[in-house]
């Protein structure tokens, strides 16, 4: 097959620094069998093309890029025609996606990754904020043959917008980040990690309240924060106004090769999401042998209580409680940390690449 895939980016020349890992392992997978092309909205500021994990990327970049998105698809559809077109994220990937496989006569599909259902006004974060981004996901989800997500609150936001769609976790990639035993926790501190930019929708404030807390409460802990810093500084400032400076450490962004480290040796993962359609971390984290606590948003709304533990969205004391029972019952935390890999490793890379060519194929057979 001949394959468009639509992405707004992570896709970097470099495959390592501005990328998301699990959409390079899925389209490194696709690449082994089909000829995959990759148009990315705004990966780079200026147009470019190059080859990565065996695909080529069609960079759009600014001015008019949906436009020219559109038009690069049929540019390369001219040249050889695609046997169906895909997003990754809805938004303006979904409404590039579906309007040039409309104008193509292909069948289409959504991959829903993001914040594209929800609209949280206190932070401006969602695509259903305006009127004219819920009008933009009513139609271009309708107009989608296929409609996938990664995880069940996903599903079920869809459902209550009246569109079915079929769950489709983005997996790990097990060959570059391989699984490994659950540990015990060693003598000392325990050692807490939360991966996730440092945003307001990852919602950090909620974590380092949490976090005082157990200080407060005279748990010993040390605490890894590893994401690009958007807020410029203010979480690292409200971390020395909690008196936490001394526990927890910000790291910036971290490569896959310099995290691993990092997550394998710690204790527990913390995440204080207000939303998620997975997250990827939690994956990671749970083949690297590492159980998680927090809000209950994506996977971990999915997994708890058996999987992980989930606490109400916001809630800094229940997150403090959670990671507090965790850190004191480690016939738990390793139960945890076991179920959460058996969850992850039967979904990983190889799994999402088998499911969407099963859609693919699906989809053509009842074109003829």
């Amino acid at each position: 097959m001949k394959l468009a895939l639509v992405v707004p980016g992570g896709v970097d020349r470099s495959g390592e620094f501005r990328v998301i890992p699990a959409l390079l392992a899925l389209i490194g997978r696709l690449a082994r069998a089909h000829d995959v092309h990759v148009f990315a909205l705004h990966q780079e500021a200026a147009a470019g093309r190059w080859e990565l994990a065996g695909a080529t990327v069609h960079n759009i970049g600014d001015g008019w890029t949906r436009v020219r998105a559109i038009a690069a698809i049929r540019a390369e559809h001219r040249r050889a025609p695609f046997d169906l077109v895909q997003a990754i994220f809805s938004g303006s990937c979904s409404l590039v996606a579906v309007a040039a496989a409309k104008w193509l006569r292909r069948p289409s599909l959504v991959h829903v990754a993001g914040g594209e259902l929800v609209a949280l006004h206190a932070i401006g974060y969602g695509g259903r904020r305006k009127w004219k981004g819920r009008l933009r996901e009513a139609v271009v989800l309708r107009g989608a043959d296929v409609v996938t997500a990664a995880s069940a609150p996903i599903i079920d936001a869809l459902a209550a917008l009246g569109l079915k769609a079929r769950r489709v976790p983005l997996g790990v990639d097990l060959r570059g980040w391989s699984p490994l035993a659950p540990h015990g926790r060693g003598a000392g501190p325990a050692r807490l990690i939360h991966v996730a930019s440092l945003n307001r929708v990852k919602d950090q404030p909620t974590l380092l309240r949490a976090l005082a807390a157990l200080a407060k409460a005279g748990l010993a802990f040390r605490m890894d924060i590893v994401g690009v810093d958007t807020l410029h500084g203010e979480m690292e400032q409200l971390a020395c106004r909690l008196g936490l400076e001394d526990r927890v450490r910000f790291h910036g962004f971290k490569t896959q090769r310099e995290l691993r480290p990092m997550m394998e040796s710690a204790d527990l993962l913390v995440l204080s999401s207000l939303h998620e359609a997975g997250p990827l971390v939690l994956l990671e984290a749970a083949v690297a042998g590492v159980p998680a606590v927090g809000t209950a948003v994506g996977h971990l709304a999915e997994w708890t209580p058996s999987a992980a533990l989930a606490v109400p969205v916001g809630d800094w004391a229940a997150l403090a409680g959670a990671i507090s029972r965790v850190l004191a019952d480690e016939a738990l935390r390793l139960q945890l940390a076991a179920a959460a890999q058996c969850r992850a490793v039967r979904e990983d890379a190889d799994h999402t690449a088998r499911a969407f060519e099963a859609l693919y194929l699906r989809l053509l057979a009842a074109r003829g």
